[in-house]
């Protein structure tokens, strides 16, 4: 059911990349830092080279901007892990024995879908988006997608196969999860 709904949302919707001159006039997800970040920060954070923003627009209301979501370089390293040991079982899902102290890893910043499309299944699409662009058309290397989940976000990542990297962030305000785009089939 979700390749189908994946086929019809890219006939329906187009991803664009905002350039530093791009404004976003209005949008709203209920989150004033989400829609702060979006109307008056995305520009900023691409012009300093920090994040890459994207806007999902509807094809057929181009004006109307659907969700965001911005990205940016990261990795998974040794220093990630409480001990040694817990990132000895975590680099042992690659095939070369040669362990790396860091593997590179996509960071999505930040993701919101407008008031007007929640409860539409539009966030787990763009993350099916997000996870296929970059298992297919990986432009540097790159393994892992990573996001530092708010609590009440953690169950929408876990939904749509993101795990935590650790257990010392569990009662924290955000949570460090991943997933491995190997885990992405055709």
């Amino acid at each position: 059911m979700i390749q189908n709904q994946y086929e019809a949302f890219k006939q329906l919707y187009k991803v664009k990349r905002l350039e530093s001159t791009d404004k976003i006039e209005s949008f709203d997800c209920g989150d004033n830092d989400l829609n702060d970040f979006i109307l008056n920060q995305s520009s900023l954070f691409r012009t300093e080279k920090l994040a890459v923003s994207y806007v999902l627009k509807d094809k057929n209301n181009p004006q109307d901007i659907v969700a965001f979501f911005s990205l940016s370089n990261d990795k998974i390293s040794i220093s990630d892990f409480d001990d040694k040991t817990k990132y000895n079982r975590f680099s042992r899902r690659f095939n070369n024995r040669k362990r790396l102290k860091s593997y590179p890893s996509v960071k999505i910043g930040r993701f919101a879908v407008s008031k007007c499309m929640k409860g539409k299944n539009f966030g787990s699409l763009l993350i099916k988006f997000i996870k296929t662009f970059f298992a297919f058309y990986n432009q540097t290397g790159c393994r892992f997608l990573t996001v530092d989940a708010y609590s009440d976000a953690i169950p929408f990542y876990q939904k749509n196969g993101f795990i935590p990297l650790n257990e010392e962030d569990a009662n924290d305000k955000t949570r460090l999860l991943y997933f491995d785009l190997n885990d992405v089939s055709d």
